[in-house]
């Protein structure tokens, strides 16, 4: 063997051996990016609310959210079907969450604080555990 293949024998050895991370996938009814703004009209936070419909309820309510830390976790549109998707790292995994409808606000109060007057943080369902290794 040539040193060439040799070396790209090895390459693709290393490429494959090296650990893959882990991605949780989930699927939400409703994705909202949130602007969190204090009185005095200064950004306080950004973040991602994840929401199911409850149709005993007839209402959205929220099954989860994350600070917005990165550009990368703003959903992104995927043309071939519609749908929407933010990932982003969580702990040793990357998390994929995905739905058919995203919306933008900006307020001054935070939405996922309001909606704990209808359904409790350890009611709500959260999002997927993470698989242990």
């Amino acid at each position: 063997m040539s040193s060439v293949t040799l070396s790209i024998a090895a390459l693709l050895t290393s490429i494959n051996a090296a650990p893959q991370d882990v991605a949780v996938a989930d699927r939400v009814d409703l994705i909202e990016v949130n602007h969190y703004y204090d009185p005095q009209g200064r950004l306080v936070f950004d973040q991602v609310i994840f929401y199911d419909w409850s149709s005993r309820d007839s209402r959205f309510h929220v099954r989860a959210w994350r600070l917005l830390k990165s550009p990368w976790q703003i959903p992104r549109r995927s043309w071939t079907d519609g749908t929407y998707t933010t990932s982003w790292k969580d702990g040793e995994v990357i998390r994929d969450v995905k739905s058919d409808m995203v919306r933008e606000t900006w307020t001054q109060y935070d939405p996922e604080l309001m909606e704990r007057d209808y359904l409790p943080r350890e009611r709500r369902r959260g999002l997927s555990k993470m698989v242990a290794k």
